[in-house]
């Protein structure tokens, strides 16, 4: 037996590094819920800490869609979020050491996966938060172009033609952020965040609504909510075409409907609808019918997932074992989200199918 070596006190270094904690564990990213297949981030620190796409086909069956070296993650706003966006086949993604969007194809079960394709130039410009324009055939993102240099780098919302790629059109401009382009469900119409300094997104933001020209350029923009002392949060349109967000106008987050003239609140309740936006790309609701929404509700500190009927107010509780739930999505009945325990670590969670 070898004799033990003595060291001063302090000066002993343990054989348990946080590299050795941390190398087994994978954080759980954003999750959404595309054609009956699940998709997830995943933080591998045995893979250098890159975060990697994982898809969870219809047979249960688990592929990751970006290898080796590539790492799924944006650097907008430095906090990133919505790196990722999946449309009808084909995965658009930011990678972290280059901030470029690269595509990667994939089809049913058995088709091969593409190699990572650059879509966007290798210049110092940044893209996250994502919507596809399927009328015009282009991604419209949230882009910070950082070619000034030493100055502050510029927030505008572009559009980016996924045939001819490119940096981007500048739709909008003029703010010192933005986030959440969202399309009305007939691509007629978009919705969007913005604030200003010294303002964070959970202080007070502006949401507006513009129609979409033939040119696909933004026309008639409205401010129609927010403010520097009102803040929005996760803009999204219902299946029938009608604008809903939270917002924080009486104290707590709470979910409203735009009516045309004005917005009308669904649940008036001392309860958390909308969750602090540190990150691009977060869900706290998602819409199970035009009517029915899927909604993660904070009260007294503590989440439950719960079913609101957006015509009655009434908010039902489904019991889960969770006390935090995120990135909640909902497609054709079924419901994806991120759930957490007290004590447990995060982990992906399907829900039985929605009535």
């Amino acid at each position: 037996m070898a004799d033990p070596e003595v060291s001063s006190f302090g000066s002993w270094k343990s054989p348990i590094t946080s590299d050795l904690i941390v190398q087994g564990s994978i954080g759980l990213g954003g999750a959404a819920i595309v054609d009956s297949e699940v998709f997830w981030g995943e933080m591998r620190p045995a893979e250098g800490g890159r975060t990697v796409i994982v898809r969870r086909l219809v047979n249960g069956d688990v592929v990751d869609l970006t290898p080796m070296p590539f790492n799924a993650r944006t650097r907008v706003h430095e906090y990133g979020g919505g790196e990722s966006i999946i449309h009808r086949g084909t995965l658009y993604f930011s990678n972290f050491t280059d901030q470029r969007i690269y595509r990667v194809t994939f089809g049913d079960e058995h088709s091969r996966i593409s190699e990572p394709e650059p879509l966007t130039p290798d210049i110092a410009v940044r893209f996250a938060d994502g919507t596809f324009d399927v009328q015009r055939n282009r991604l419209i993102a949230v882009c910070e172009d950082h070619r000034a240099g030493a100055h502050e780098p510029s927030n505008e919302i572009v559009g980016i033609d996924v045939d001819q790629g490119g940096e981007g059109e500048v739709l909008v401009s003029g703010s010192d952020f933005y986030s959440s382009p969202k399309l009305s469900p007939d691509g007629k119409k978009i919705a969007w965040l913005s604030w200003n300094h010294p303002n964070m997104p959970w202080d007070g933001t502006e949401l507006w609504l513009a129609d979409i020209g033939p040119d696909g350029k933004f026309e008639n923009p409205a401010l129609i909510a927010g403010g520097k002392d009102e803040s929005i949060y996760q803009p999204e349109w219902s299946p029938s075409g009608v604008l809903h967000f939270v917002s924080d106008r009486t104290g707590w987050w709470n979910l409203y409907r735009w009516t045309g003239s004005g917005a009308s609140p669904l649940c008036p309740v001392e309860a958390e609808f909308g969750v602090p936006q540190w990150v691009f790309g977060t869900s706290t609701y998602s819409f199970v019918s035009s009517d029915k929404i899927l909604c993660s509700v904070i009260e007294r500190g503590t989440c439950r997932l719960a079913l609101l009927d957006a015509q009655t107010g009434r908010l039902e509780t489904i019991e889960t074992p969770f006390t935090d739930i995120s990135s909640l999505h909902v497609e054709s009945g079924a419901a994806v989200f991120r759930g957490e325990s007290r004590g447990e670590r995060r982990r992906q969670r399907r829900p039985p199918a929605l009535q």
